[in-house]
């Protein structure tokens, strides 16, 4: 079948909108119509060639919303018609960490799904004279249509509208997900967020959520602090007033010159920011999270006394979120008005003004745009 794509063909340069080959679903795979998808500063990332890991040529895209238009032999959990989300972590619920309590990156793709394949080790993407396509983050959805391992499908309530619900797919539930489930964020706690882009005011929201009495915000922007407050900041800190460090601020806020707060969080991929970040979170058993994703070479520096004191420092990824299991609660928050994602949204575009719409994110305008593809 012949679907619209954008293609990633080198790093540097504008996703090629062109028409691509897709096969359908095989043992264990879903044909998705996606209805909309969202655009991540990770697929920005990718395209400017900070990213180790890039390959090409890819069909970029992991915030997608849409629609099973088929399904492969064996697969029993969706069915055509079903609303969906493509999920960039699987959740095959058997593994050794699908079956832990410990962590939600399930090892069941491993073997081919971060190297631009489907589980069978070949692709379903093809130029029209048959050369291969490779998937990106196992889904693809900067295309009209996408095949995706049935475990990694997350099915959702058919009166959502994909063309919001498609920001879970990663922005919305890494962040509220950072908040609940990784850090899990106790009631009447204290909490700073650094960087309030399309993650960290979701961080924001995901610690209202939690029920944290104190919320500081902290950017350069003071647009998107004032915009925090509306996810739920009870605080804020524009850090360009301290030279770009607004640890000390933070403290201060913490009523301690010395502690500080008891969970902070990192959402710029800045290794300065991730060590103001550990800096500013509180000793005897305060916790720093790492969301942002650093670039190429760059290293974090920490001083061994940062942990001795008790700080505990980890990553998360997707927020921690079992996207099979969880995702859909979020969709169902979002349902009833617990949750904010329309107030996200900074613009709609076709898919051939996808490039247009990056121009603008390079630029740091905006949060987040969607590509609606009907």
């Amino acid at each position: 079948m012949k679907v619209r794509g954008a293609i990633f063909e080198a790093e540097g340069k504008p996703l090629v909108i062109d028409e691509v080959e897709i096969d359908g679903p095989k043992r264990g795979e879903v044909l998705v119509k996606l209805e909309a998808t969202g655009l991540c500063h990770t697929d920005l990332f990718t395209m400017s060639g900070a990213d180790p890991s890039a390959y090409w040529p890819a069909i970029l895209g992991h915030e997608g919303g849409g629609i099973v238009e088929e399904v492969g032999p064996g697969v029993t959990s969706v069915k055509k018609g079903d609303h969906v989300i493509p999920l960039f972590i699987s959740e095959c619920g058997e593994c050794p960490q699908c079956r832990s309590e410990d962590t939600n990156l399930c090892s069941a793709l491993d073997e081919t799904y971060y190297k631009g394949l489907m589980p069978d080790g070949t692709t379903r993407l093809h130029y029209e004279d048959g050369r291969e396509i490779l998937h990106f983050m196992g889904t693809s959805t900067f295309a009209e249509y996408t095949v995706v391992p049935e475990i990694a499908l997350a099915k959702i309530r058919a009166d959502a509208p994909l063309d919001r619900m498609c920001l879970l797919g990663c922005g919305v539930t890494t962040g509220i997900g950072a908040a609940l489930w990784t850090a899990k964020v106790r009631p009447g706690s204290t909490c700073a967020i650094f960087g309030v882009g399309p993650i960290g005011i979701n961080v924001v929201q995901g610690c209202r959520l939690a029920g944290a009495e104190k919320i500081i915000a902290v950017d350069l922007h003071e647009d998107r602090l004032e915009k925090a407050k509306v996810f739920g900041a009870t605080h804020t800190i524009n850090a360009a007033s301290y030279d770009g460090n607004a640890v000390g601020a933070v403290k201060e806020l913490c009523d301690s010159s010395w502690a500080g707060a008891d969970y902070t969080f990192e959402a710029t991929g800045r290794v300065q920011v991730m060590r103001q970040a550990v800096e500013a979170c509180r000793y005897g058993g305060g916790r720093c999270t790492l969301i942002g994703v650093a670039g190429k070479g760059d290293e974090l520096s920490l001083v061994p006394r940062m942990l001795i004191s008790g700080r505990i420092v980890t990553g998360t990824a997707f927020g921690g979120c079992n996207g099979r299991t969880q995702l859909p609660q979020l969709v169902d928050w979002y349902m009833e008005g617990k949750i904010l994602v329309d107030e996200l949204v900074t613009g709609e575009r076709t898919l051939e003004q996808i490039n247009e719409a990056f121009d603008l994110m390079r630029k740091d305008q905006g949060y987040r745009y969607v590509v609606k593809y009907s």
